[in-house]
């Protein structure tokens, strides 16, 4: 049995993750906080094949803890793909940001990815093989106006995902991150859609299902030679 975490697995990016995973074959484990009712759908449209796991990504002794129960109850296996997906949204300019909506956001795109990834790193090492898949943004790559706690976030994303590719990659062990513009959520609802397309070579935003066709790719084996590698599904928006 191949297993594969999703930290905010129960809504939008997270749950088209989940579902394309489970299409190739993994038991996904859907992460949550607090929304169990998502997360339920989730692993309903997954037809059951896999579990739900609730635990903040940005509370390091929750995290390590569930990580442990986990681990202890499925002694023969281990997770050997984790889509860092949670993150959260607080938007503002900088002179008016709450410190508050700086840290929060900060906590949970980065140290979440810090408290998740390094507990499973030792049973990837040992197996040697695993895929780490970090979502970033393009907020990360160009930085965006009223997001410098959400661009600093995932531009940390961005380099720790080139440092730690660096050190894992002889055991195996890719570590890719997956920076989306625009993408149809309800991460993206009341933006103005009709004016942000026509920024958008594309002309139009993304679809989940898409980034998780690319997640998916990075997860495969056919992918084992891509590590430490920001991939842009922006539909041109940043190049």
């Amino acid at each position: 049995m191949k297993y594969a975490l999703v930290t905010g697995g129960s809504r939008g990016i997270g749950r088209a993750i989940a579902i394309r995973l489970a299409k190739d074959g993994y038991r996904v484990i859907i992460n949550y906080t607090s929304n169990q009712a998502e997360a339920e759908k989730t692993l309903e449209m997954i037809d059951g094949q896999g579990e739900l796991l609730p635990f903040d990504v940005s509370n390091a002794q929750q995290t390590e803890q569930a990580l442990k129960n986990w681990q202890s109850q499925h002694s023969d296996e281990y997770i050997e793909v984790v889509v860092n997906n949670a993150g959260i949204r607080r938007d503002n300019v900088l002179a008016l940001m709450p410190a508050d909506d700086w840290h929060r956001v900060l906590d949970i795109t980065l140290s979440g990815f810090f408290n998740v990834t390094q507990p499973l790193l030792p049973a990837m090492q040992l197996h040697k093989f695993g895929r780490i898949i970090n979502m970033a943004s393009v907020s990360g790559l160009k930085g965006l106006p009223g997001q410098a706690n959400y661009s600093a976030a995932k531009g940390g994303i961005i380099a720790a995902t080139k440092a730690l590719a660096q050190e894992v990659a002889r055991r195996n062990i890719t570590v890719n991150a997956v920076a989306p513009g625009f993408i149809k959520t309800d991460m993206t609802e009341g933006l103005d859609e009709a004016a942000l397309k026509k920024m958008i070579p594309a002309n139009r935003f993304g679809k989940p299902e898409e980034v998780a066709d690319l997640v998916a790719f990075l997860a495969s084996p056919n992918a084992g030679y891509i590590t430490g590698s920001v991939i842009s599904i922006n539909g041109g928006l940043y190049t």
